[in-house]
């Protein structure tokens, strides 16, 4: 009997041990899944066809590529908008740019300038607000493109800080060719065209008045032409003052609500962003951080160091992407040195497709490469939002594993909530769904059966995988009217627009199955295609459905909202001394004086 209860005691001294052990295993699971370091690198511009994992065999992209080797690669990852402010909206808030006002119905769909009112509304619920409230160290590096301030310079409503980042360090609008002397301007031809007009039908209006005054016909008071003299002159001041200052009132580096260098200087650029980003980790070893490394690679104007220019086989633009996949390899060797790697979850995207009209005025292409997808930048083609979507998270995530379901840049919101183990708003619509099941392999179909495509504010096409076929039906209700017609871009006008005669509606509308011509090279129709009108109606009603889901909100991208306003001018000098300074290279940064 004593032997007996010995070996019973024994059993079950054993049995206790491994149920210790297993509830250890499960705790050390449960830890790893929950509340893990996020970073979330962003190309600006970047082609699919650009980037050795998705087939580029020119161009020399090992650290990016390890990310797929290591991950997990989406294959049909989609950019919520074609262009820079309305995609990184969706991506911050997980909605469709329409839902927030980050959509605009006049040409012109992302901001220009720093002193515009306009930007991502404070209602707005932002990934990162949400992390920084579980405890998250948050910060945003590179650029911004979101706004800055509403009403006067310094109250920052639309700041990377009003939006849960801690840190912010990085350019509050975009990269241009006007912020880098020598490559040219977006603006000047437009500019050129637009004032045109305006001046004839001015100087034929003073010239008739001047006849009718010398004639007798009507008198006009030589007070009120002094007026319209003076108004007309100011005008053309300021407008010239503005273009010719434009680099230093639009090109800045800012640290939190500090400028540091203005105008900004490319020497060093993606060194200086790299390490901002590789000591931001370094500080926050210890606690869950939130780090959006946002690029300004590869958006013109081009630039790359020393130890990358000249080095690649597709010129300066070739340059450029080579330089940044250097920095993501930085970023990952720093997780790597501080015992990180297996605690992080790291993603790499485009915010749209290459700019394929990017054609410098030397001829050399500055535009990237999207692979066999049509069009780009500025277009609801393929080639526009079928962008990189790139994971991984090793021993969480699949390694080497490829998923060519429907997904977007919206799904990061809802899925990194959920593994900060914060609550996803209740009193609004979330339009993205969480990826960690199909990126796990828990589930093998994508939850988004409509995908709805945007060209600014108008309803461009929508994109439908039934839950019981293989097929992706893309149905197309108007496409851009190329220019020279035969090309694949609008190089008349730099960027394809969204409405009027720069395009052509389709009535019934293309329709194509993009598992079977991802190229949308050929539209079916009701004779080669026998559910042809039952999928067109099962997309008008999905259509229905979505926009009975919308709500109006004031529209952030609105001529006011847009233009230029001399009281919100940021400046770390004045506007009179032309907005100078360099506190990169020593010094200590000064608070911002306002215009």
């Amino acid at each position: 009997i004593f032997h007996l209860f010995l070996h019973t005691r024994k059993k079950m001294e054993l049995l206790l041990l491994l149920i210790i052990f297993q509830c250890t295993i499960n705790s050390v699971k449960t830890h790893n899944v929950s509340k893990p370091n996020i970073i979330l690198l962003m190309a600006d511009d970047l082609g699919i066809g650009d980037l050795g994992c998705y087939g580029n065999r020119t161009l020399r992209t090992p650290n990016i590529d390890r990310l797929a080797e290591e991950g997990v690669t989406l294959t049909q990852h989609i950019a919520a908008s074609p262009l820079c402010t309305p995609s990184r909206a969706a991506f911050l808030t997980g909605r469709y740019p329409i839902r927030s006002g980050m959509a605009a119905f006049s040409r012109v769909g992302v901001f220009l300038f720093s002193a515009s009112s306009g930007g991502l509304p404070s209602e707005e619920i932002t990934f990162s607000k949400l992390l920084k409230q579980k405890g998250y160290a948050t910060a945003l590096i590179g650029k911004w493109h979101l706004g800055m301030s509403c009403e006067s310079s310094n109250d920052f409503c639309h700041h990377p800080h009003s939006h849960g980042f801690d840190y912010f360090y990085g350019l509050p609008v975009t990269n241009l060719r006007d912020c880098k002397p020598g490559q040219g301007s977006v603006f000047l031809k437009g500019v050129q065209k637009a004032l045109v007009i305006p001046i004839q039908i001015i100087g034929i209006a003073l010239v008739s008045l001047s006849i009718v005054q010398y004639i007798g016909l009507l008198k006009v008071p030589f007070q009120a032409l002094g007026y319209f003299f003076l108004i007309i002159t100011i005008s053309l001041v300021v407008l010239i003052f503005f273009f010719y200052h434009f680099r230093h009132l639009n090109c800045f580096l800012m640290r939190d609500h500090q400028i540091i260098q203005q105008p900004l200087s490319y020497e060093n650029l993606t060194q200086r962003l790299t390490k901002e980003a590789m000591q931001f980790i370094g500080r926050n070893t210890d606690a869950p951080f939130l780090l959006v490394l946002s690029y300004l690679h590869v958006h013109t104007a081009l630039y790359a160091s020393e130890n990358f220019k000249g080095k690649s086989k597709h010129g300066l633009y070739g340059d450029a992407v080579e330089e940044m996949d250097w920095s993501v390899g930085q970023v990952l060797d720093v997780l790597e040195k501080h015992n990180l790697g297996d605690k992080t979850l790291v993603y790499f995207t485009s915010d749209q497709g290459a700019h394929v009209e990017e054609i410098s005025s030397a001829g050399e292409v500055h535009g990237g490469y999207n692979g066999v997808y049509k069009g780009g930048k500025s277009t609801n083609w393929e080639g526009g939002i079928r962008v990189p979507g790139l994971l991984r998270w090793p021993g969480v995530v699949q390694a080497g594993a490829y998923i060519d379901e429907p997904t977007s840049n919206m799904d990061i919101f809802p899925t990194i909530v959920k593994l900060a183990d914060a609550q996803l708003p209740s009193d609004r619509i979330i339009d993205g769904h969480d990826l960690l099941p199909l990126l796990q392999g828990k589930v093998t179909r994508s939850k988004h059966e409509f995908l709805f495509h945007y060209c600014n504010a108008y309803l461009n096409a929508v994109r439908w995988h039934p839950g019981n076929s293989e097929s992706v039906w893309k149905v197309v209700f108007f496409t851009p009217n190329f220019s020279p017609e035969d090309s694949n871009g609008c190089y008349d006008s730099h960027v394809c627009f969204c409405h009027g005669g720069f395009i052509t509606q389709h009535d019934p509308p293309l329709l194509f199955d993009l598992s079977r011509d991802p190229e949308e090279k050929v539209p079916l129709t009701p004779e080669t295609e026998s559910r042809f009108y039952e999928i067109l109606r099962v997309v008008h009603q999905a259509v229905d459905n979505h926009t009975r889901s919308l709500h109006a909100v004031p529209n952030q991208l609105s001529w006011d909202n847009l233009l230029w306003k001399p009281w919100l001018q940021l400046c770390c000098s004045s506007l009179f001394q032309s907005c100078y300074c360099d506190y990169e290279s020593g010094g200590s940064p000064l608070e911002v004086h306002s215009g």
